[in-house]
């Protein structure tokens, strides 16, 4: 990825843009006429932070693990314990 920041998760969502604007894709470095078809990229849902990106751009790097959504980051993170763990846990700790 040419110039993405870091983030533990994205949001990638089709943009519909009809300002004549020219943006630079984050992922390629190239020109992104902004009338073409894209995608917003947002990390961990901070729109303030969005960046336009090439669709075909966008695609790879979701096949790549680079641009993980929230919901596979969430997967990722350590469960806290169930509530029969933190049960047995207390009554170990009371029998000691």
């Amino acid at each position: 990825m040419a110039h993405t920041e870091r983030a533990r998760w994205w949001y990638v969502r089709r943009a519909q843009n009809r300002k004549p604007a020219t943006y630079r894709c984050p992922l390629c470095g190239g020109y992104l006429p902004a009338l073409s078809e894209h995608v917003l990229l947002v990390p961990e849902g901070d729109s303030s932070r969005r960046r336009h990106a090439h669709t075909n751009c966008a695609v790879a790097a979701r096949r790549a693990g680079k641009l993980p959504s929230r919901e596979e980051w969430l997967r990722t993170q350590p469960q806290p314990p169930s509530r029969w763990r933190r049960a047995i846990e207390r009554l170990r700790r009371r029998d000691q």
